[in-house]
């Protein structure tokens, strides 16, 4: 009953101009719709004397009541009611994505909740809102009793927010004087002579709701409340350090104040790792050599006859480029390359000076073939960000 009003309030921006007319209008008839069927299924369900149960709804109580159960009117009642019920799913699906966007926007989640797919719909929100769907299903063993308060706490929190702004919002438009207009983030403040009566209406709406909330959340406490207790508090502290992260970062990426690069580094050192010679690391020792003269090829030596091969190729074919046998008794591989560069970095590395990892990287032509090569730069590049003057590229060599 009250996805309905939730997706209203969350699906302003999908509504036709005025934008707040015509989302005013559909709640209004929405209310009144939701007031009829809410009270005369109460009522009727009070006269037959119907218990809530997790075997049958109190809706087929009803329906069995008024109707035999071979009745085709009692199918069309339950058939009528999964119709409505999947509508109700799906309004979330069309909505969270939505809101989870105007939050990314905000920088209250993350980025990537506000990019739109090819079929124009917010992909990473319709996904993260399946997952977390499938998890409380898993989890909460789809039982109704339970799983409802988890919901209903979240939409009364909802709606005593909203009203609570909304009267803050009336209480702030009565400061405006008559003909003058505020300008807000995101909307405009302009004078209205019931500002006063609609601030009323509005704080009584959320004290009310808040009244609800509070009588979910203490009488449903042991029934999986206190997860909603938990979590709300938790999920706020997690946006509020997602918002603080990134006003960080656009902090430290602004301009204003900026002063433009600093001189270019007085010295460019390259090096190669390379696990053969061969058409790809010879590709990618020519574009070293036209970063830097500075270039110095690592080989990592897990086997010593392969060592002497490959020191014997590179006297023919490294261009008198300096190559330099790291030793790896236990046959790893990543662990000595990573160690002689950190070792590099920390000890060897001059003032001002970058150091390049140019790692050759030969491109197979079927997209499965990928699945059969060690993915060499994105090991690099993920154990080498951390460190400040370090960059990390590769130089792809297509093969047949």
């Amino acid at each position: 009953a009250l996805t309905g009003i939730e997706a209203i309030s969350n699906g302003i921006t999908a509504f036709k101009e005025p934008r707040s007319r015509n989302a005013g209008i559909t709640l209004i008839w929405m209310a009144a719709i939701l007031s009829t069927l809410f009270l005369g299924i109460s009522f009727l369900v009070a006269q037959i004397h119907a218990i809530p149960s997790e075997l049958e709804t109190v809706i087929s109580q009803l329906g069995r009541t008024i109707f035999e159960r071979e009745s085709p009117l009692y199918g069309i009642i339950i058939l009528g009611t999964t119709v409505i019920l999947i509508l109700a799913a799906n309004t979330a699906f069309a909505d969270f994505p939505r809101l989870g966007a105007i939050a990314a926007r905000d920088r209250f989640v993350p980025h990537q909740m506000a990019f739109r797919g090819g079929r124009l719909v917010y992909n990473y929100g319709v996904i993260s809102l399946a997952l977390i769907a499938s998890l409380l299903i898993i989890i909460f063993q789809a039982s109704v009793n339970r799983l409802i308060p988890l919901y209903a706490i979240g939409v009364f929190l909802s709606f005593t927010l909203s009203q609570a702004g909304m009267a803050r919002r009336w209480w702030k438009i009565g400061k405006v004087k008559p003909g003058e207009t505020v300008m807000e983030r995101g909307s405009n403040l302009k004078y209205d002579p019931h500002w006063f009566t609609k601030m009323l209406v509005n704080g009584f709406g959320s004290v009310a709701t808040f009244v609800v909330m509070i009588i979910f959340a203490v009488t449903k406490f042991e029934d999986g409340a206190w997860v909603v207790l938990i979590i709300i508090p938790a999920l706020i502290a997690f946006f509020l350090a997602i918002h603080t992260h990134y006003e960080s970062v656009a902090r430290q990426l602004s301009l204003e104040g900026y002063r433009g690069l600093p001189q270019r580094q007085a010295r460019h050192r390259v090096i190669v790792p390379i696990g053969g010679v061969h058409k790809s690391s010879l590709a990618a020792l020519r574009y070293a050599r036209s970063l830097s003269s500075d270039v110095t090829a690592v080989h990592v030596s897990a086997e010593p006859d392969d060592t002497e091969k490959i020191r014997a190729k590179w006297e023919a074919w490294g261009d008198g480029v300096r190559l330099v046998i790291l030793e790896s008794p236990y046959r790893q591989v990543m662990e000595p390359l990573l160690d002689y560069l950190e070792d590099l970095a920390k000890n060897h590395q001059q003032p001002g000076e970058t150091i390049t990892i140019v790692v050759p990287q030969f491109i197979p032509s079927q997209p499965w073939h990928k699945f059969l090569h060690t993915n060499t730069v994105d090991l690099l590049r993920k154990e080498l960000l951390s460190y400040k003057g370090i960059i990390v590229t590769d130089v792809p060599y297509h093969v047949e």
